[in-house]
């Protein structure tokens, strides 16, 4: 295991590597969601390099232990920057001509913009949880707090209609969502807690993308959509999600819908975070779908 910095205009991308680059299998690429999040919640996945195939994990841009950039506003955080910082780390990296790419949540957004390029080297995708546009997401949120306890939803309405998104009693009510649908492990293990710590030591990106929390989307990315451009993802493609998922399957299938070669698996048992959730299916399920376009 290796890690360090790709630099990146003047600032620096933190990576890390598990595995060797110039073995025979294809390296993973790992991209974590937020925006503004750390790859520390996907460590799980660095396991895949037990079979010789190198997996890669970054923090992006303003988060984790890449540069922070709490001074910059809307106009510098786009997708367009990430998926420059991507290109860059591909580069610095030399895996540029031949990686496969996983994606979870914000991470499978930034993955469906990437492939949509047909970039020359991506032999695989795999969108984790990842919405294929923001409407979905916001509108399916409002079914699932529907389901919530009474008590829960008011407490949501209320704050939210007097702007205390910050309030404990907000904080509250919004544990209880993520209890249900974005890990279902309470209390959450250690490495979802470091990405907690590093997005609340400096939540920028990640309020002006997507908002105060998973379901009250108010950032730029409000109006973010990919649905008209999947057609053109050249790669073969999987796509995960959880029974309970806060992706639920109506934000998931125009993915399914119109990416030409596409499979979808659904874990039953957990809802936005499988590999936490189902750790050993989930690497079988994603490992056997790289082993198969290795070549």
């Amino acid at each position: 295991m290796s890690e360090g910095f790709a630099p990146f205009r003047q600032w620096r991308t933190w990576y890390r590597v598990s595995g060797e680059l110039t073995g025979p299998l294809t390296p993973l690429v790992v991209a974590h969601g937020g925006p503004g999040a750390s790859h520390d919640y996907l460590d799980s996945l660095a396991a895949l390099a037990d079979g010789g195939r190198a997996v890669i994990h970054y923090d992006q841009l303003g988060g984790g232990r890449s540069t922070l950039l709490p001074d910059y506003g809307s106009d510098f955080w786009t997708v367009e920057l990430f998926l420059e910082e991507l290109d860059n780390l591909l580069s610095h990296l030399g895996v540029a001509d031949r990686y496969h790419f996983l994606g979870q949540s914000w991470g499978g957004m930034l993955g469906a913009e990437h492939a949509v390029r047909r970039p020359r080297g991506l032999r695989a995708l795999v969108l984790s949880n990842s919405p294929a546009s923001m409407a979905l997401w916001s509108s399916e949120s409002k079914v699932l707090r529907a389901a919530l306890p009474t008590d829960v939803r008011d407490a949501l309405d209320r704050c939210e209609a007097s702007g205390d998104v910050y309030a404990p009693e907000y904080l509250a009510a919004t544990r209880a969502y993520y209890d249900r649908h974005v890990c279902r492990v309470v209390p959450n293990p250690p490495e979802l807690l470091r990405t907690e710590a590093f997005m609340a030591a400096d939540p920028t990106v990640y309020r002006t993308m997507n908002g105060p929390n998973e379901f009250f989307c108010v950032g730029t990315l409000r109006e973010w959509n990919v649905i008209d451009r999947v057609h053109l993802i050249s790669a073969p493609t999987l796509l995960v999600s959880g029974a309970h998922d806060e992706a639920t399957p109506a934000t998931v299938q125009p993915y399914f819908q119109f990416i030409p070669n596409v499979r979808w698996e659904i874990f039953e048992n957990s809802s936005h975070m499988p590999f936490i959730e189902e750790p050993t299916r989930y690497r079988d399920v994603v490992g056997s779908f790289l082993d198969e376009h290795d070549t």
